[in-house]
C-alpha cells in the first residue's frame, strides 16, 4: 500500500466490558484492569466456564431514544450506540454532505443469536402469522449495519463479515480497499457481538471455554502454559475512516493510518478449532508488513491474536518466532482484558489504535510462563515505547488468518 493510499482512522467508539469510551478504555488498558468478571447476566453450569467480559453497566438509553430503541435489538443499539461515540470522538456530529459518499462494513462473529431464539419461540407458540415480524427483521446479522445507516442517511455499500474472531479486520480491509479505489471518501468499520446463555452454554461444552480447576483459578491465560480455554466477551467498537485529503480539509486527528493487510487460510484447521500450519500464518503477517512497503525490523509491537486457546497460540507463537526470527518486537495478546468475541475483534484492534497514539504497549493480563519451545515473554505490565507501526493479527477457528500494520500519525 503506497504512502499516497494509506487511510487515517479519526474517530473511534468503544463500549467495553467495563470501559465506555475512548477514555476509559485507555485507563483500562494502561492499568491493567480487566473487565471480565463472574457472569450474572445468565444462569451458568458449577464446575464449568462461569466468568466472561460481559457489560454490566452500559445503558443504551444514554445513546439512543426510548422510541428508536424499541426497533432495535441488544446488538443494532450496540452498533448505534459506539457509532455515537465514534462521531463525537472525530468531531462530526453528522456526515452532511457525505451522506452518500460513506460506506458501512462491520464484522460479527454469532450475531443477534438472541433475537433469532425470540423469533423462533414466537414463531413455534403463535405461527407464522402471527410472530413479529420486527422480531424476524432483527434476526440477521446485517440489523446493526441497516440500522447505523438509517439513523445517518449512509447511502455507500452495506456489508456485515461473520469470519469469527477475525470478522472486524476482515471488515477493516474490505472498507479500505473501497476507498482506495475510491468507491467512498468515507466509511464506517468496526464489531459488535452479543453474550447470552445459549452461545456462552455451547462454547462450554464444545470444550473451547476456560474453566476453574483445584490449583488454578478460571482465567484467560493467552501464550501461557497453563492455558486451556478462552474467555469470552461483548461490546461493540466503531471506527470512522477518511481519506486523508478530507481529514486535512477538516482539520480532524489520526489515530494511525492503515498501512498494509495480508490474509491467509491454514488449510489444516477443523471447523471449529486452529489448525497447525504456521507457514499460513507467516504468510499473512509477511504479506502485511510488505504491502505497508516496511521491512521486519520496522515493525516495533505485534498485536497478538493469542487468546488462550491452546492450538490457536501455539500456532500463533510458533509463526511470529518463525518470521522475526531473534530479531523479535514486542509482543502483546490484549484479549484478557475483554474476553474473545469482544466486538468481534474490534477491541483489540482498538487498543493497537490506542498504543500508537499514546506511544506504549499494553500488558498480557494472565500470563505467567510459556511452554518450552516458546523462545519470547510477551509484555506483562503497560510500558511506555516510541512506536512508528504494529502488527496486529486475527487467527479465527476454522482456519482463516487477516494480519494488519497500523502506522503512527506523523
Amino acid at each position: 500500500m503506497l504512502p499516497s493510499s494509506r487511510i487515517p482512522v479519526t474517530g473511534l467508539g468503544v463500549i467495553a466490558p467495563g470501559a465506555t469510551g475512548v477514555g476509559p478504555f485507555l485507563d483500562q488498558l494502561r492499568t491493567g484492569r480487566s473487565g471480565i468478571s463472574p457472569v450474572k447476566k445468565f444462569e451458568v453450569m458449577p464446575e464449568r466456564a462461569t466468568t466472561a467480559g460481559l457489560l454490566n453497566s452500559f445503558n443504551a438509553r444514554e445513546f439512543i431514544p426510548v422510541l428508536k430503541m424499541r426497533r432495535m435489538n441488544t446488538l443494532s443499539r450496540l452498533g448505534v450506540s459506539a457509532m455515537k461515540l465514534a462521531l463525537a470522538d472525530a468531531g462530526l456530529e453528522a456526515f452532511d454532505s457525505h451522506r452518500g459518499d460513506t460506506g458501512v462494513a462491520l464484522g460479527t462473529t454469532f450475531g443477534p443469536v438472541q433475537t433469532s431464539v425470540e423469533y423462533l419461540n414466537e414463531y413455534v407458540a403463535k405461527g407464522a402469522s402471527l410472530a413479529p415480524p420486527q422480531l424476524f427483521a432483527e434476526s440477521v446479522a446485517n440489523a446493526p449495519g441497516s440500522h447505523i445507516a438509517i439513523e445517518y442517511g449512509l447511502k455507500g455499500f452495506n456489508l456485515t463479515f461473520t469470519q469469527r474472531e477475525a470478522s472486524v479486520l476482515t471488515s477493516l480491509l474490505f472498507a479500505a480497499s473501497q476507498m482506495i479505489k475510491g468507491t467512498v471518501t468515507r466509511s464506517v468499520c468496526g464489531g459488535i457481538e452479543e453474550m447470552n446463555d445459549i452461545t456462552f452454554s455451547v462454547l462450554d461444552r464444545i470444550g473451547a471455554l476456560a474453566r476453574p480447576c483445584d490449583e488454578r483459578e478460571e482465567k484467560c491465560r493467552p501464550f501461557d502454559l497453563h492455558r486451556d480455554g478462552m474467555v469470552v466477551g461483548e461490546g461493540g467498537a466503531i471506527f470512522l475512516l477518511e481519506t486523508e485529503e478530507e481529514r486535512q480539509e477538516r482539520g480532524g486527528k489520526a489515530y494511525g493510518y492503515i498501512a498494509g493487510f495480508g490474509i491467509a487460510r491454514d488449510a489444516t484447521a477443523s471447523l471449529s478449532d486452529w489448525g497447525s500450519d504456521a507457514q499460513a500464518v507467516v504468510t499473512s503477517m509477511r504479506t502485511a508488513v510488505e504491502d505497508a512497503d516496511l521491512d521486519l525490523a520496522e515493525i516495533d509491537a505485534i498485536f497478538a491474536s493469542a487468546n488462550g486457546s491452546i492450538r490457536g497460540d501455539r500456532l500463533e507463537y510458533r509463526a511470529i518466532q518463525s518470521l522475526f526470527g531473534h530479531n523479535l518486537p514486542p509482543v502483546t495478546a490484549v484479549k484478557g482484558y475483554f474476553g474473545e468475541y469482544a466486538a468481534a475483534g474490534g477491541l483489540q484492534l482498538a487498543a493497537a489504535l490506542l498504543a500508537l497514539r499514546e506511544q506504549f504497549i499494553p500488558g498480557t493480563p494472565g500470563f505467567e510462563s510459556g511452554e518450552p519451545e516458546m523462545h519470547f515473554r510477551p509484555v506483562t505490565h503497560s510500558e511506555s515505547r516510541p512506536l512508528r507501526n504494529v502488527l496486529v493479527n486475527s487467527l479465527s477457528a476454522g482456519g482463516g488468518v487477516v494480519s494488519c500494520v497500523l502506522s503512527a500519525a506523523t
